[in-house]
C-alpha cells in the first residue's frame, strides 16, 4: 500500500476535537516524512457536508456508501449526535462493512457506540468519555465497559476516551506504524506534553498551579514539560531560549523560586509519580519517558523527595 489510507468517519453534531486531533497528528506525520504516508479522508452519509455539535461545519471528502478499501485505519469520530448514529442501520451497516476490510479500527469519545451498535465490541474490553460509560455498559451488556483508561486497543479495535485522547490514540498508532521517534516528535509538535499511555487514568497530568505570566517563564515551562526526556540542563535551556546561564537562573529564582535544575528535577519527578499512578508502565520505562536515565536514578529522585521508592509510593497511592 504505498499511502495508508486512513477514514474519519463524521456525523451530524460530531465533535470538532475528535475528527481534528486524527488529522492533524497525522498531517504532522506526514511534514516529518513518515512513509508511506498517511491519506486520511473525511467521509460522511451521502457525502453531506459535517455540522458539528460546536455548530462549525466541515466539508466532506467522501460518501461512506461508495468507499470500498482496503483501508489501513477507520475511525468513528464521537459528538453529542453519536446516539442518532448509532440508531442509523445505513450508517452502522457501513461501518461493519469498512471495518472487515480494515487493518484497524478505532472510535473516539462516543464513537464507541456506533461500535457498538455494529457488532464490533462484542465480548471486548472498551472505553468511552466517562460521563458516558454507563450508558455504553448498560445498551451494550456484550461490551465490557472501562471508563479509566484514555484509550484501550484489543487486537484491531481499539477505542479512545473523551475527545483529545483521540491524539494519545493517534499518537501511539504513528508509533506503531513508524518508530517512537516520529510519534514523540509529533507530540512536541502539536505542543503535547507527554505521549500518555493508554492506561492513564482520563486526567490532565498537569492540573497544577498556573503557569508564570513572564513570557519567557511561559516558555520555559511550556518546554520542559514537553521535552522531558531530552538534555534540560541550564545550558541547553539558556541556547535555546537564546539568554545567558546567569540571566535564566535569575528568571527562575524570581518567577520559580527554584534554580533551573531544581525546577527541571522536580517536573520530572512529579511527572513519573502521575505515570506510577495511572498507568501499568515499569519503574524503568517511566524513568525512560521522564529522563531520569536509569531505574536507579528514578529511585534515588523518589527517596529523597518522598522518602518511599517508585514502587512503594505506587503501591500507596494505590491504596
Amino acid at each position: 500500500m504505498d499511502e495508508r489510507l486512513t477514514v474519519v468517519v463524521g456525523y451530524p453534531q460530531s465533535e470538532l476535537l475528535d475528527i481534528a486531533c486524527v488529522t492533524t497528528a497525522l498531517y504532522m506525520a506526514n511534514l516529518l516524512g513518515a512513509a508511506p504516508r498517511y491519506h486520511v479522508v473525511l467521509a460522511t452519509s451521502g457525502g453531506n457536508d459535517l455540522v458539528c455539535d460546536s455548530g462549525l461545519v466541515l466539508r466532506s471528502q467522501d460518501t461512506i456508501e461508495r468507499i470500498t478499501g482496503p483501508l489501513d485505519t477507520l475511525v468513528v469520530s464521537g459528538g453529542v449526535g453519536h446516539e442518532e448514529a448509532a440508531g442509523d442501520r445505513r450508517l452502522v451497516g457501513h461501518v461493519r462493512r469498512l471495518a472487515e476490510v480494515s487493518r484497524r479500527v478505532a472510535s473516539v469519545c462516543t464513537g464507541a457506540s456506533v461500535l457498538a451498535a455494529a457488532g464490533l465490541l462484542e465480548g471486548r474490553r472498551a472505553t468511552t468519555h466517562w460521563r458516558y460509560a454507563g450508558t455504553l455498559a448498560a445498551r451494550h451488556p456484550e461490551v465490557t465497559v472501562d471508563p479509566c483508561p484514555i484509550f484501550i486497543r484489543e487486537g484491531k479495535v481499539s477505542t479512545a476516551a473523551g475527545v483529545t485522547s483521540a491524539l494519545d490514540l493517534t499518537l501511539a498508532f504513528i508509533e506503531e506504524d513508524h518508530g517512537s521517534t516520529l510519534a514523540r516528535t509529533v507530540a512536541r509538535g502539536v505542543v503535547a506534553y507527554l505521549q500518555r499511555p493508554g492506561d492513564q487514568a482520563q486526567m490532565s497530568m498537569f492540573v497544577v498551579a498556573p503557569p508564570p505570566e513572564h513570557p519567557l517563564m511561559r516558555k520555559i515551562v511550556d518546554y520542559v514539560t514537553g521535552h522531558l526526556d531530552g538534555d534540560l540542563s541550564a545550558a541547553a535551556l539558556a541556547t535555546w531560549l537564546n539568554i545567558s546561564e546567569r540571566h535564566l537562573t535569575r528568571l527562575c529564582l524570581e518567577h520559580l523560586d527554584l534554580t533551573p535544575g531544581r525546577y527541571v528535577r522536580q517536573a520530572r519527578i512529579k511527572a513519573a509519580a502521575q505515570l506510577l499512578t495511572s498507568s501499568s508502565l515499569s519503574a524503568a520505562e517511566v524513568a525512560a519517558r521522564c529522563g531520569f536515565g536509569s531505574a536507579e536514578s528514578l529511585r534515588q529522585a523518589f527517596v529523597a523527595q518522598y522518602g518511599l521508592s517508585p514502587s512503594q509510593y505506587r503501591r500507596n497511592r494505590a491504596g
